[in-house]
């Protein structure tokens, strides 16, 4: 996605007044105008402090229309804020509303405005303000939203096959858009899965990202319900070859083969879905693809006994440097061959052996994940781990193969549960004047 800086703003633009009488003061005026210590002021003294060193990437904006979603192979931001949303409604027109108006009004929060014009202080005293304010004086931080569209959308499902076909999409149904299957090991907890709807705020500041969302579900009363969801920190995946491999909450550096942007070809191959893979009902899904997502819980406390060696051994990597065992650097290729004369340097059940493409048949995806914590059980245990965010161009024969094979034999397994899960169609970018969902409600 292409990135671009907010224009600098004279203090005219700051007095400029909106139809209801107020001033408009979006995101990026109060950060133009503010400059240095008012910045600081304006957005609470520390926060603003931190992130006026790192003025260059947090006043980015990230182009909301194109080819594709922004927020797939966009740049990875430090932040997430992911929700799922049933619709509440059996208004298809109410619901074709909703989507319109949030088009509008995402596009404007990832330029680093308001909702609407004036939206915070604008509207008069004497109305609820139709932003909710806390991002005023924040840069865009780089915010992308994605949205998609769940199985349970369609109507019938294969959990629920008498569900009704409240929009009259189910025609429009692409076959790949079905529920993941049970794996081995799951503990899937109904509060946390599945949704008709999902967006996805990434953002490098907390607040943008929690502010996009908090405003996209304050709109959708009497339309939509959130159904769950879950914020992140930390992205344990890199979607460009400029950025670091980060670490995951194992402390190993996790994602080092994961797809990356400058790989077009490849992403063709894996990620966007082709004209010839539905039919024409189903085309909309054209340069689309679909998100998994899997919230993951690791037993922390149990890793953190493990001595460094039996981690290494788990994983296949060395913890510090993040090479294959046998290799020397982190994007050395793994030689599953090597042994130490007893057994394989990289074991049998080693997570690098078992997710790597050459023992998949090919497959690959592309991650998106986050690292998460919720806080500590009533056994004092902490709530941690990874929300697995994956898009690729056929769910059920990338992402179910893959994770068929690890939750039958990944030494890892022992150190996780999986508590959340859910598939969600992405429908490909929006051109000028296009709203989300759009390509779906009129074909």
């Amino acid at each position: 996605m292409r990135i671009m800086r907010p224009p600098r703003l004279s203090a005219e633009d700051v007095g400029s007044r909106s139809a209801g009488g107020g001033r408009q003061y979006s995101r990026r005026t109060l950060l133009g105008v503010a400059g240095g210590s008012a910045a600081v002021a304006a957005t609470g003294g520390v926060s603003a402090a931190l992130y006026a060193q790192h003025e260059g990437s947090a006043s980015e904006i990230v182009e909301f229309r194109g080819e594709h979603q922004a927020g797939i192979v966009t740049a990875a931001q430090d932040r997430l804020h992911f929700a799922s949303f049933d619709v509440i409604t059996e208004d298809r027109s109410a619901l074709t509303r909703l989507l319109q108006q949030w088009t509008a009004a995402a596009e404007r929060m990832t330029r680093g405005e308001e909702t609407i014009s004036g939206g915070a202080v604008g509207l008069g005293d004497y109305r609820p303000p139709a932003d909710t304010g806390e991002a005023l004086g924040l840069a865009p931080a780089s915010l992308t939203l994605t949205i998609g569209f769940g199985p349970s959308l369609f109507g019938p499902t294969t959990a629920d096959p008498d569900r009704p076909d409240r929009f009259e999409l189910a025609r429009h149904r692409p076959a790949a858009l079905t529920e993941l299957p049970a794996f081995a090991r799951d503990a899937l907890e109904p509060a946390r899965g599945d949704g008709d709807l999902c967006i996805q705020a990434c953002a490098d500041d907390p607040q943008v990202a929690v502010h996009a969302i908090r405003n996209l579900a304050r709109m959708g009363f009497g339309v939509v319900s959130v159904r769950w969801s879950q914020l992140g920190f930390g992205r344990t995946s890199s979607t460009t070859t400029t950025q670091q491999t980060p670490r995951n909450m194992f402390g190993f550096k996790d994602g080092t083969a994961n797809l990356k942007a400058e790989d077009t070809a490849v992403l063709d191959q894996w990620v966007w879905v082709n004209p010839q893979d539905n039919p024409p009902a189903a085309r909309w899904m054209t340069g689309g693809t679909y998100l998994v997502a899997r919230r993951i819980r690791m037993h922390i406390e149990r890793w953190d006994r493990a001595s460094l060696s039996e981690q290494e051994l788990v994983v296949g990597r060395s913890k510090g440097e993040g090479a294959p065992l046998g290799q020397s650097a982190e994007f050395d290729s793994p030689d599953f061959a090597l042994s130490d004369g007893s057994a394989p340097l990289i074991a049998r059940t080693a997570h690098i052996r078992l997710a790597h493409p050459d023992n998949l048949d090919g497959i690959r995806i592309l991650r998106r994940g986050y690292n998460f914590t919720d806080g500590s059980d009533g056994f004092g245990h902490l709530d941690a781990g990874l929300f697995f965010v994956a898009f690729c161009r056929e769910p059920h024969r990338q992402f179910v193969p893959m994770q068929r094979t690890l939750a039958d034999r990944d030494a890892m397994g022992e150190y996780l549960v999986h508590t959340g899960s859910a598939v969600f169609a992405c429908p490909p970018g929006l051109s000028d004047g296009d709203w989300w969902g759009q390509r779906l409600f009129e074909s």
